[in-house]
C-alpha cells in the first residue's frame, strides 16, 4: 500500500486501535511484534500473567532487533490490555473461554462466584469501546518517554523503544516540527532507522522539508 505522508499518519494510528491481528508475526522482534504477538494469544486464551510468561518468553529469543527496547511484559500488559480484577461480572471474552475450555465453569453466570473466581487477574484484550481510550493512554505515555529522547545530549542513541520513536515521530510530523525527527534520526543507530520503514518515510519526508525551509 502506498500513502501521502497525511495518510501515512493516520494509518499508523487507526492500526494500532485494532484489537484483531490478522497476521501475528512467529517471532518477537520489536514492541509491535510483542504487542501483536500477545493481542494473538489473549484472543484465544485470556490468561494470566504467570501463564503469560512462559509462553512468551521464548519468543524474544535471537529474534530481538539490535538496539531495539522491548518493554518487560508486566508493562506490556498494563499499557495495551485489561486485567479482570474481581470486581462485577466477567468480562465476556474470558467467560467465553472459560465456558469453553473448563468444564466446570460451563453454564455459569457472568456473576457466578466461581466463575469469578476462575477469572480473577486474567488478562484480556479490551472491546473496541475501551480500545480507544487505552490507546490514548498508551500514547500519552509513549510520548512522554519521546521527550527524554529530545533531550538526550549525546552523540548516539543506542537503544531505544521503536514504539516511543514512531509515536515521536507521528506527533513531530503533525507538528511540523521536522528538526525534531531529523536531530532524534541522526543520533539513531543505522539499522534503527534503515530496518523500519516508517521511521525512514517519516524522516526522509521531514528532511526534504527542512532542505526546502519549509
Amino acid at each position: 500500500m502506498v500513502f501521502l505522508p497525511e495518510q501515512l499518519v493516520e494509518y499508523e494510528r487507526a492500526r494500532s486501535r485494532i484489537p484483531q491481528v490478522k497476521q501475528a508475526e512467529l517471532f518477537v522482534s520489536d514492541e509491535r511484534s510483542a504487542i501483536d504477538w500477545l493481542t494473538s494469544f489473549l484472543l484465544k486464551r485470556p490468561s494470566t500473567r504467570s501463564e503469560i510468561h512462559p509462553e512468551y518468553i521464548p519468543q524474544i529469543g535471537s529474534a530481538k532487533r539490535k538496539g531495539e527496547i522491548i518493554p518487560e511484559l508486566a508493562q506490556l500488559l498494563e499499557d495495551n490490555f485489561i486485567q479482570y480484577d474481581g470486581t462485577g461480572e466477567v468480562p465476556s471474552q474470558i467467560h467465553a473461554y472459560l465456558s469453553s475450555n473448563h468444564k466446570d465453569q460451563r453454564n455459569l453466570d457472568k456473576s457466578d462466584p466461581a466463575l469469578i473466581a476462575k477469572a480473577t487477574d486474567r488478562w484480556y484484550v479490551p472491546d473496541p469501546n475501551k480500545a480507544q481510550d487505552l490507546e490514548k493512554k498508551r500514547e500519552k505515555a509513549l510520548l512522554k518517554e519521546f521527550e527524554t529522547y529530545k533531550a538526550f545530549t549525546g552523540r548516539k542513541i543506542k537503544e531505544s523503544r521503536l514504539e516511543v520513536l514512531r509515536a515521536g515521530f507521528r506527533a513531530a510530523w503533525a507538528a511540523r516540527d521536522y528538526q525534531t525527527i531529523t536531530n532524534i534520526a541522526n543520533k539513531l543507530p543505522d539499522e534503527t532507522l534503515q530496518e523500519d520503514e516508517k521511521l525512514l518515510t517519516l524522516y526522509d519526508l521531514a528532511l526534504t522539508r527542512t532542505e526546502d525551509g519549509i
